[in-house]
C-alpha cells in the first residue's frame, strides 16, 4: 500500500514549535502540525502566508452594500417611485439599515465561504484518521505530518529527519 505521510509526536509545546521551524527550514512544502490547542506563532513557524479569508469577507461586504443600495434605489426611484413627505426618490439616509444589514450578512457568508475554500473543505476522509497516534491529538499529543506528495519526501530520509529534530512514535501512514 502506498504511503500517505509520516507522522511524528513531540513531547512538549516548545519542542513542537521548534521542530516546525526546522521542518520549514529544511524546505518541506506539504506538511502540517496538529495539536488539540492553538500554539501561538505556529503559522509563522510553519512559514504560512497571511490568510486570504479577509479578502472574501471584504468582497462579500462590498457586494452586500452595493446590492442593498441598488435594491433601494431600484424600488424607490425606478420601480415604484412614490413621494412621501416631500422626500426625494432616493436618499442613502433612510434605507441605511437595509444596506448595513446586507453588508453584514454577505460579509459573514463571504467569511464562511472563504474559510471553506481556503481550507479545502469539506474533506470527508483523510488517511491520517486511520492512525491511532494521530487520533490521540484530541487528547495531549502534538504531531507533525509530512506528506508523501512533498517533492522533498523520501521515506527513509524523512523518518531520519523527524528523529533528528526530536520526533518520537514515528509512524508511516498508508494511503
Amino acid at each position: 500500500m502506498a504511503t500517505h505521510s509520516i507522522i511524528a509526536s513531540f513531547k512538549d509545546t516548545p519542542s513542537f514549535f521548534h521542530a516546525a521551524e526546522k521542518v520549514r527550514d529544511a524546505g518541506y512544502k506539504k506538511w502540517d502540525t496538529y495539536s488539540s490547542f492553538p500554539v501561538h506563532g505556529m503559522p509563522e513557524a510553519q512559514g504560512q502566508p497571511r490568510s486570504k479569508v479577509p479578502v472574501f469577507t471584504f468582497l462579500g461586504g462590498v457586494t452586500g452594500f452595493t446590492l442593498g443600495t441598488f435594491i433601494v434605489w431600484y424600488m424607490g426611484a425606478y420601480d415604484y417611485p412614490l413621494i412621501v413627505g416631500g422626500k426625494p426618490f432616493f436618499s442613502p439616509i433612510f434605507p441605511f439599515p437595509i444596506m448595513y444589514e446586507l453588508t453584514i450578512l454577505l460579509a459573514a457568508f463571504g467569511t464562511l465561504g472563504g474559510m471553506f475554500i481556503t481550507n479545502l473543505l469539506p474533506q470527508h476522509h483523510n488517511p491520517l484518521f486511520e492512525s491511532d497516534t494521530f487520533l490521540e491529538v484530541a487528547g495531549d499529543r502534538l504531531v507533525i505530518a509530512i506528506e508523501s506528495r512533498d517533492p522533498k519526501f523520501d521515506s527513509a530520509a524523512t523518518r531520519q529527519f523527524l528523529e533528528e529534530i526530536g520526533g518520537t512514535d514515528i509512524e508511516e501512514v498508508s494511503a
